[in-house]
């Protein structure tokens, strides 16, 4: 009974110490343990998954996620090339390939990461006309993922694609847009009414043609609109 109290302090400690040096990690995760200041690896499990020991006080353990990260970029204004001024946001997909950089080249990767999709958004849309960036939407997100891609690969990110949301106009400028769009179907209209007006014209003229070619034929076709008139008649 003497010894009861020293092996329950024994066996708090084991426990205490056990809970220090044995991690398990799920799948999706990886560990980058540093050990008195540098990178080392566990004493079993390596980096995991799994299970993980490491030396406690001396070894520091730090989680990192593998899964794939979604994240919005928040509303950028943007002067467009052609001096048009929009509000565009994005979301950003990519995840850590290379847990050891992206503890030790930056200091926060997700908060990087999304600073550097806010100024590669405004530096790729600004160098873009308004019209591309309607129009060519997935040639810009691949452009941007691409860059991104590029920029955060010492950090062991891959950026596997980027999709430009919204793009949002001032009132006047849609107004303007309304407007020409207008402005275009009426052209179309006319240009499509003045060929029509010019096709028959044509077919006048070749119908005149061979009238003055053959004189019978206007006459046959005066008997044959008199003979019409009078079926109408009786009907």
């Amino acid at each position: 009974m003497l010894f009861a109290p020293g092996l329950l302090l024994v066996a708090v400690l084991t426990v205490f110490l056990i809970k220090l040096s044995v991690k398990v990690l799920p799948e999706y995760e990886r560990a980058v343990i540093f050990r008195l200041g540098r990178i080392a690896r566990g004493l079993y499990g390596g980096n995991g998954p799994g299970l993980v020991i490491i030396v406690p006080f001396i070894d520091r353990l730090v989680r990192v996620s593998l899964r794939t990260v979604a994240m919005d970029v928040p509303p950028q204004d943007v002067i467009t090339r052609d001096n048009v001024s929009v509000k565009v946001n994005a979301v950003i997909y990519f995840r850590v390939v290379d847990q050891e950089r992206a503890i030790i080249q930056i200091q926060d990767y997700l908060y990087a990461t999304s600073m550097m999709a806010q100024t590669t958004l405004r530096s790729v849309l600004g160098q873009s006309q308004l019209d591309d960036l309607l129009a060519k939407r997935e040639e810009i997100n691949s452009k941007l993922q691409l860059i991104l891609d590029q920029q955060t690969e010492p950090w062991g990110v891959k950026v596997s694609a980027v999709e430009v949301k919204n793009v949002d106009l001032a009132q006047e400028m849609q107004r303007v847009i309304a407007k020409q769009a207008e402005a275009e179907r009426e052209r179309r209209s006319k240009i499509i009414h003045a060929q029509g007006e010019f096709e028959a014209s044509q077919r006048l003229a070749d119908a005149a043609d061979v009238i003055g070619r053959n004189p019978v034929a206007l006459q046959l076709r005066y008997l044959q609109t008199l003979v019409e008139i009078a079926a109408e008649k009786n009907s």
